[in-house]
């Protein structure tokens, strides 16, 4: 101790040590000592200089300080002193005065350099993994700090030993559930270094059920409205989910997606919203914009736009988007973030389309957005918002793209004025002052008419009042004539994009435009012109819009027909020259930008000058104009001559195909009611089943009642006896009304039972009339109805079996009743109440012949039943050979259909090879030809093929 003292400073006779001496007797103390408390106190001491003597302390001390760790596990306080120490030679995060005297460069190297020696040796990682296990706070909380520091010097060296560690990346996980918050948030923050680009780790870490817990301290922060924890929590998922399809599956699926609509719910008060709660909520929309990110596959993009509108994400969003007080940024990023979510999505672009600002009267919010697109005093980066908005909203939208259109169109227009269009806002911006207003709307304007041939000859109809007194103009010629009017690059541009679009693949607006006389002179004379790299690319979307009108010329126009169009760039430009300006496009830097991604991002607004869509249309004509332009007008003629032909050959087969989808539709509603017959009949069996399995039961009722019957009549013959024996005539008497009684009851209950036979008979009747007005019957239904009516008379002969059974036992009593009348006879000397005794016996023999007749009157109704059941029977049979018939008919009748349609096959058969032999001259002739309607054809073919196989079945 006394050393330490004089290390620490204490008062000394002799020259001070120096700062590199002083750590060296530290460091022979630590390694030499063997008390606890001296290698404590020189550790401690090594803490206390590192942060001022790092590189010292990590060049001498780093050997023994990891020795430390190896062998002094059992004492807390020394492994934190030394996980402290490395953290402090290891970390760049150094002190105000440190950073001012050190370079930001040297800083990295050492920490690079000394978290090198330290991974060197792999266990080392280990043990320190092992460490950041023990839950003392002093141990565990410099562990995380140091580790984090690892990754963050040698981030994939560490990655990759901590994942070959075993338990590795779980024992991590733990520090999310640890409850000192302290450790939780410093947990965090490793864990964002863990899973820097690493799939690996990323998709470890989600299946440690990370999700669920970094969602669940978000919500314990209070979501947006929380501190940086939150931050920090939103920046770590941001690393699991960005790029990563797995955990973005596993995400939806874990229906984590409605767990972030709390996020968004902003109150009516939006005033002071703070800078950490900008950020939040910024870093928010960013991670829902991951999950629908352009870059992702389309099915996983697609099934979590569909959770978000379903779970009401969409909605939430919207809000935010029409609320006022919103900051600009986040009002911008929200934008962005709608416009994904609702990109390529059928449901959510209708939903946003019915949304309204709230504002008097209410107006829809896509024009609410336009107007601020429009708008010059707006921000640079809210209109590009807005544009990508609007594109997302139209991209693979036919029908909002026609409601688009639609607003511009003459009938739709509104007279009175009193609300503004999204199709006015676009023209205005067209035609305004402001160039990157004009080249917003001719973006917009052009995502309308994309893909979409029907709205390019609509928009023709357009027409523009230009001023008072002058006629109107169409908007095709008023693109055109601002366009030879010499306006800004930016606005020539916007509006050579927009004629290209419009005029490629629709020969009619091709027609119009060549109508102009102007146009061609002034195109002609834009791409012979020598001029500067700023004019370069307006000359080639000229040579571009040139060549789209030779491509797509029906030769409609004799003074411009595809050839003389060709002589004329031959004479003024010439071809090789013509070639060249077209090939600006694709070499421009910008272009090369904007293929990059679909959002346009442009640092200013001088470099706005393609759209992502377009790009896509100049590489698909780039190529087929420049073999357009080299085409002799002999291969012309031969490309036009096939392109007829082939347009014969595509009505033929439409035709066929359209015969083919009819014939389809008849098999189809065939099989439909084949079914519904066979689901009918097999309810029917079904029905037969139970009522057998119900005649059965009754069998087993009556032969129990046989044999009760047999035992009854033994006991009350052996009891008669006895009671003759005894003379007791009277008891014998009574019990004899009971055992009629008996009788008189089951014969009932047998009666009843015959009559609900009869209502099941009746039901099976009617559903068997209800088959008969059908067209088609099975032929199954036919035997089981024969087999049922079969076993009703089976039923009906053992019914009769059983009545004549009863007849029997019934005149077997009245042979029992004579002789206990003879009994009684005889016995009256013998019995003082012999007159009361006759009395009750001739009684008894009134009632039994009564019901004796009673019972003859049951059989003989019984018997007319019989008869009108064959009568029913005998006109069941008729039906079934009645629907016998109606089911031949039918398959004659599928058997002609069938060999019509194989007529039909064999001559789509010979269409297909010459519409193939065609094909083969025009590729031959160097044409580009489409195979979309011979895979359409084969598809069909192949279908009806297993509709053949399913009905042969």
């Amino acid at each position: 101790m006394n050393f330490l003292r004089g290390v620490m400073g204490g008062p000394s006779a002799g020259p001070q040590p120096s700062g590199a001496d002083t750590i060296q007797k530290l460091c022979d103390r630590v390694a030499s000592s063997t008390l606890l408390d001296d290698r404590r106190d020189a550790v401690r001491a090594l803490k206390s200089l590192s942060k001022k003597y790092r590189l010292e302390v990590g060049i001498q001390a780093m050997e023994h300080l990891i020795h430390v760790l190896q062998t002094d596990r059992s004492d807390s306080e020394i492994i934190g002193y030394a996980l402290d120490t490395l953290y402090n030679v290891i970390s760049n995060d150094l002190e105000e005065e440190e950073q001012e005297e050190n370079s930001a460069k040297q800083v990295d190297d050492l920490g690079s350099q000394f978290t090198e020696i330290f991974i060197k040796h792999q266990e080392n990682v280990t043990l320190l993994l092992t460490l950041v296990e023990e839950f003392d706070f002093h141990v565990r909380w410099p562990g995380v700090k140091l580790l984090t520091s690892l990754l963050k010097q040698q981030g994939p060296q560490v990655q990759q030993i901590i994942l070959v560690s075993p338990m590795g990346v779980s024992r991590l996980m733990d520090l999310l559930a640890d409850s000192r918050e302290v450790i939780r948030n410093d947990g965090v923050l490793l864990l964002q270094q863990l899973t820097k680009s690493n799939a690996a780790i990323q998709k470890i870490v989600a299946f440690e059920n990370a999700f669920e817990r970094l969602l669940d301290i978000i919500t314990e922060e209070g979501n947006s409205d929380g501190g940086i924890v939150v931050e920090d929590c939103l920046l770590l998922l941001q690393n699991l989910l960005k790029n990563n399809n797995s955990n973005q599956n596993f995400f939806k699926e874990g229906s984590y997606i409605q767990r972030m609509k709390p996020w968004f719910e902003v109150g009516d008060d939006n005033c002071g919203w703070s800078a950490q709660k900008v950020t939040n909520l910024h870093l928010m929309l960013q991670l829902v914009r991951v999950l629908v990110s352009p870059t992702n596959p389309p099915g996983a993009t697609s099934s979590c736009q569909k959770a978000m509108f379903h779970c009401g994400l969409l909605q939430q969003l919207c809000t935010i988007l029409m609320a006022t007080g919103v900051p600009a940024d986040i009002l911008t990023e929200t934008i962005n973030t709608v416009s994904e979510v609702i990109r390529g999505c059928q449901t959510n672009q209708d939903y946003f389309a019915s949304v309204n600002a709230p504002s008097n009267p209410p107006r829809p919010a896509i024009v609410v957005l336009l107007m601020s697109m429009v708008n010059e005093r707006q921000p640079f980066v809210l209109r590009c918002a807005v544009l990508y908005c609007f594109q997302c909203f139209l991209y693979k939208n036919q029908k909002g793209q026609g409601e688009i259109v639609s607003t511009l169109l003459p009938s739709t227009i509104d007279a009175t004025g009193n609300s503004v269009s999204a199709g006015q806002l676009l023209c205005g911006g067209l035609f305004s002052t402001d160039s990157l207003s004009n080249w917003c709307a001719a973006v917009a304007l052009a995502h309308a008419l994309q893909e979409n041939a029907t709205l390019k000859e609509q928009l023709l109809r357009v027409q523009l009042a230009t001023s008072i007194g002058n006629p109107p103009v169409s908007l095709l010629q008023q693109c055109t004539n601002i366009l030879s009017q010499g306006s800004k690059v930016q606005t020539r541009v916007g509006l050579l994009m927009l004629l290209c679009t419009w005029l490629s693949n629709c020969s009619i607006a091709v027609t119009h435009f060549l109508h102009n006389p102007a146009n061609v002179p002034f195109l002609t004379g834009q791409i012979a012109e020598n001029l500067g790299e700023e004019e370069q690319l307006v000359q080639g979307l000229c040579a571009l819009l040139l060549g789209i009108s030779i491509y797509y010329n029906d030769n409609s126009l004799e003074n411009y027909r595809k050839e003389k169009l060709k002589q004329l760039i031959e004479k003024r430009i010439g071809r090789e020259n013509f070639i060249e300006k077209l090939g600006f496009i694709s070499k421009h830097e910008l272009y090369s930008r904007a293929a990059q991604k679909p959002q346009p991002s442009f640092s200013s607004p001088d470099h706005m000058m393609f759209d992502h869509e377009f790009t896509k249309l100049v590489k698909e004509l780039e190529g087929v104009i420049s073999k357009a332009i080299y085409k002799s007008s002999e291969e012309d003629k031969k490309e036009e001559e096939v392109k007829k032909t082939l347009e014969q050959h595509d009505n033929i087969v439409t035709h066929y195909k359209k015969v083919i989808r009819e014939q389809d539709q008849e098999l189809e509603e065939l099989k439909q009611r084949i079914n519904t017959l066979t689901s009918q009949n097999e309810q029917l069996q079904a029905t037969v089943t139970q009522q057998v399995s119900q005649i059965q039961q009754h069998k087993d009722q009556y032969n129990l009642l046989k044999v009760q019957l047999g035992k009854d009549t033994q006991h009350h013959n052996s009891h008669g006896d006895t009671l003759q024996m005894n003379g007791i005539q009277t008891e014998e008497v009574s019990k004899l009304k009971e055992e009629l009684e008996e009788w008189k009851n089951k014969h009932e209950l047998l009666q009843g039972q015959l009559k609900e036979k009869d209502s099941v008979i009746e039901k099976l009747n009617s559903s068997q009339l209800e088959m008969g007005t059908t067209e088609q019957s099975s032929q199954t239904s036919k035997f089981g109805g024969l087999e049922h009516n079969h076993e009703l008379q089976k039923e009906l002969e053992m019914l009769r079996s059983q009545i004549q059974l009863q007849s029997a036992e019934i005149s077997k009593l009245q042979m029992e009743n004579q002789k206990l009348q003879v009994m009684n006879t005889t016995a009256d000397p013998m019995l003082g109440d012999g007159g009361a005794t006759a009395a009750t016996s001739s009684e008894l023999e009134g009632r039994l012949e009564q019901e004796i007749k009673e019972l003859k009157s049951e059989v003989k109704a019984l018997s007319e039943e019989k008869e009108s059941l064959k009568q029913h029977l005998d006109s069941s049979s008729s039906t079934v050979a009645i629907l016998q018939d109606e089911k031949s008919k039918l398959q004659r009748e599928v058997a002609e259909s069938k060999k019509e349609q194989d007529d039909l096959l064999v001559l789509l058969a010979d269409q297909d090879q010459k519409i193939s032999a065609l094909k083969i001259k025009l590729k031959d002739l160097g044409v580009p030809v489409e195979d979309e309607d011979d895979t359409e054809s084969g598809d069909q073919g192949d279908e009806d093929e297993d509709g053949d196989e399913e009905e042969q079945d």
